[in-house]
């Protein structure tokens, strides 16, 4: 039997596999990325703000509840039979896209969408944790990050570029087809369960464990807490984001090249950016970090609606990716440092569960607004929030992560 190390370096050959599949991961999200609010309106005749948005909610409702369920399976079935069970559910999405003979067949689409993000990515964010250790944890996160959020940038511009070209239908999804078979190939033949090296990890452990890693990691635990209202707040404003700059942009008769761009440039930097985030989230203080990422998100997002110009709007889109590619892998370096190895992928499945609903609930909140007081309240109302994230961060959150044994005694 092989001997388990943990370490980056140790392990490069399974976790440049695991990065490799998360890309493919993100390319199903980019796919939907930028050419979704047109897809609703020229195949379905869908109009309203919050009808448009339907698509994001029921994607962020089912992606957020299996986030935590995969956690909370996670150590039972194996992260491996996750993973290949969220590509299974990936394979049919596309074709579904292409045939859709209403917009709720759409929106049950974007269900199993959410149901195959939840397994596949949760998964692979458990296992790298799982293979590196603490010494490279905020690097691994970046790392799996920029994977991710690279190719739905990727993805998004290749989306929009080919829509421009050969209209929105059925050209755009074939990229979905090729991702999703792909990636359940690359799981099936090369990926390895990790469960055994938590195992490895949980011998030399001095974390406590949580009484309720629910409810600790949702509202008793500083750090945990301060977090998980940040994650949720951001994905809020990037569910706003998803939803609504597209047709902002629309409005300024940008054509789907462009709309395309702009939009994937949040992304992109987001993806890239965190090749080093990742690491400084190693050795910087989280707490500054989490708390200028989201502060930059929300000054990004309120200067948005008085934006006409493609340069000033790509600017924008770069800040916003900016200040989310600070946040995104030290929110899960954080909770790693403070939970055991046996309850951290249940405290992650928990974060990500609340991250994810982010998704529904700015859907919900911008579609609303935007219906009812226009796109430019919505935007400003979604862009405050996100500066009292920032402040929660800076007011809640205990300044010294040094060790997990300081984290939780806050």
């Amino acid at each position: 039997m092989e001997s388990i190390t943990l370490g980056l370096k140790e392990n490069w050959k399974q976790f440049t596999v695991l990065v490799i599949i998360n890309a493919f991961v993100g390319g199903m999200i980019g796919m939907e990325r930028t050419i979704f609010p047109e897809f609703a309106h020229s195949e379905f005749g869908v109009a309203s703000k919050t009808a448009i948005l339907s698509f994001i909610t029921a994607f962020g409702i089912t992606k957020a509840l299996t986030n935590y369920f995969t956690g909370k399976l996670a150590n039972r079935f194996g992260r491996k039979n996750l993973l290949l069970f969220g590509w299974l559910i990936a394979i049919p999405i596309p074709f579904l896209l292409i045939y859709a003979p209403s917009w709720g067949w759409v929106i049950f689409t974007n269900m199993l969408l959410g149901i195959s993000q939840g397994l596949t990515w949760s998964s692979t964010v458990v296992m790298k944790i799982d293979l590196v250790g603490e010494k490279d944890r905020g690097l691994a996160m970046g790392l799996n990050e920029f994977a991710g959020y690279f190719a739905v940038g990727l993805v998004a511009f290749l989306t929009g570029y080919i829509a421009n070209k050969y209209g929105i239908t059925p050209y755009p999804f074939y990229i979905g087809i090729a991702i999703s078979v792909i990636g359940f190939l690359l799981t099936a033949l090369w990926v390895k369960d990790t469960r055994i090296f938590v195992h490895k990890e949980s011998t030399t452990a001095t974390t406590e464990h949580l009484d309720n890693v629910f409810i600790e990691t949702t509202f008793k635990n500083k750090t945990l807490s301060s977090v998980t209202q940040a994650g949720l707040i951001n994905n809020l404003n990037d569910g706003m984001i998803w939803g609504l700059l597209p047709i902002v942009l629309v409005s300024l008769h940008y054509n789907t090249e462009n709309i395309g761009i702009i939009t994937a440039i949040y992304p992109t930097v987001w993806g890239i950016g965190q090749l080093f985030t990742g690491k400084m989230s190693d050795h910087y203080s989280k707490k500054a970090m989490l708390f200028w990422g989201m502060l930059l998100q929300g000054i990004a997002i309120l200067i948005l609606p008085y934006s006409s110009s493609f340069v000033v709007l790509a600017t924008l889109s770069a800040i916003l990716g900016l200040g989310t590619a600070l946040v995104y892998p030290t929110f899960l370096s954080t909770i790693a440092l403070a939970t055991s190895p046996k309850q951290r992928a249940e405290s992650i499945g928990t974060f990500r569960l609340w991250r994810d609903l982010g998704y529904a609930f700015g859907a919900i909140i911008s579609g609303i607004m935007a219906d009812l007081f226009g796109i430019e309240y919505a935007i400003l109302f979604i862009g405050a929030l996100t500066i009292v994230s920032s402040l929660i961060i800076q007011f809640r959150m205990p300044e010294k992560l040094k060790t997990q044994e300081n984290v939780l005694k806050n």
